[in-house]
């Protein structure tokens, strides 16, 4: 099982955050969003090993703008979060492997998924909200099994400390990994380090 930490934006919770065994670190570029990355640097990402990807979110970003970002901060991966249409995210799929959210509320929004297989990356299914992602609210579980794709999805949309048994009972041979956000924030965009390792090892455990 992959983690995903997602809504980075504090260089000393980067540096704490790359002692751990994650596998992707996620940055907002989302002005709305409380986690958004405004004075982060480049230099500040260099604590990160490489093992690490370094995920930029965009939601409805102009390409100019999410390739801007993509040489910036040297991203390894683009997550779109917001209405792209399958043309625009098989244009910026020629670039970087891409992870395309899904809001879910219901069965019927597992739907939306066909559209855009045959990406290179990955899907992302969230929590519906008005304000695209880190909510902190789930949506039913259940739904995953609606799920009939081929491409392999990451979990996301208010996974806490107290998920682990849970994410155990999910059987879906496509779940590849964990979006863990605003359930392990002492504030929007610090994560409690603590918490997250003890979970990490949890979930790591448990496969073992």
């Amino acid at each position: 099982m992959k983690i995903k930490v997602c809504g980075m934006k504090s260089p000393d919770n980067i540096s704490q955050l790359a002692q751990l065994p994650i596998d992707f670190m996620g940055m907002i570029f989302y002005q709305k969003s409380p986690r958004y990355v405004e004075k982060l640097t480049l230099s500040d990402l260099s604590v990160l090993p490489r093992y690490i990807e370094r995920v930029g979110v965009f939601v409805n970003a102009e390409r100019d703008f999410i390739l801007e970002k993509v040489n910036e901060y040297g991203l390894d991966l683009i997550q779109l979060h917001g209405n792209e249409s399958p043309s625009f995210c098989k244009e910026l799929n020629e670039t970087l492997p891409i992870i395309k959210a899904f809001s879910i509320a219901d069965i019927s929004d597992i739907e939306q998924t066909k559209a855009y297989e045959g990406l290179w990356g990955y899907f992302l299914f969230d929590t519906k909200t008005p304000q695209h992602g880190g909510s902190g609210l789930k949506f039913d579980w259940e739904i995953l099994n609606e799920y009939k794709g081929n491409t392999p999805f990451f979990l996301s949309g208010g996974i806490s400390a107290e998920d682990a048994e849970r994410i155990r009972e999910i059987k879906h041979p496509l779940l590849y990994g964990l979006d863990l956000n605003s359930k392990f924030e002492t504030e929007p965009g610090v994560k409690d380090i603590e918490l997250l390792k003890q979970f990490i090892k949890q979930i790591k455990d448990e496969q073992d």
